[in-house]
Parts: structure tokens; sequence; C-alpha cells
């Protein structure tokens, strides 16, 4: 049932930045891409604080639907988002910003080698 109800967010998540992208726009700034982003951060930030402590299973059940299957497929940012707030929250700020400052630098040259081996 987990499951289904990840799928479900995943699907809906998914849809609708699949929406967001197809409103009229263009500039050299990957605006609706940012926004979306920005958006899922908010959502996903907002769902930690209201579910926060909260062990009920209909809880559990949101924090699936919502954090992972929506934002999951809205975005990953925002997950990516909130992980590193909470390395900084807890005081880890060497490793949070190693999070932060790795994961962009990494996933910029990992899209260059998918590039690179795509082209080969």
């Amino acid at each position: 049932m987990q499951v289904f109800i990840v799928a479900l967010g995943g699907a809906l998540g998914a849809s609708a930045r699949y929406v967001l992208s197809l409103l009229p726009g263009k500039w050299d700034f990957p605006v609706w891409t940012f926004l979306t982003n920005l958006c899922g951060a908010v959502i996903i930030g907002f769902l930690a604080g209201i579910l926060a402590g909260e062990a009920q299973e209909s809880s559990r059940n949101v924090a699936l639907f919502w954090k992972t299957g929506f934002c999951g497929g809205f975005t990953t940012f925002s997950t990516f988002s909130l992980e590193a707030w909470n390395l900084l929250e807890q005081g880890k700020m060497l490793t949070g910003g190693l999070y932060i400052v790795g994961s962009v630098v990494c996933c910029l040259a990992g899209i260059c080698l998918g590039k690179f081996l795509a082209a080969r």
C-alpha cells in the first residue's frame, strides 16, 4: 500500500511539473525550473514542519504521499534542500557545506560525463 501511496503522489508531482513547463515564457534563466524547485522546497519544508514528531500511521502516509511521492516527482531538489537544511540546523556546518557544494559540483560533473558518454 505504501508503494501505491508514493506512486500516486509521484505521478501527481511529475504531472504538475510538466504542466508548469508548458507555461509560456522564454528567458535565458531557467525560470520555470527555478520556481518548481523553490515551490518544492517550500512544500517539503512546510510538511517537515507540520509532521515533525508525528508518529501516527496517517502522518506517515501523508509524508509518503507528499514528501516522497509528490515532491519527489515534482522535484528532487526539494529533498536535497531539506537534507542540507537539516544538517545546517543540527550545527553540522562542515558536513552541510560539503553536501551542498559537493552535490552541485558533482551533479554538474555528472551531467558533463553523461553528455560525454552519450556523444560516444
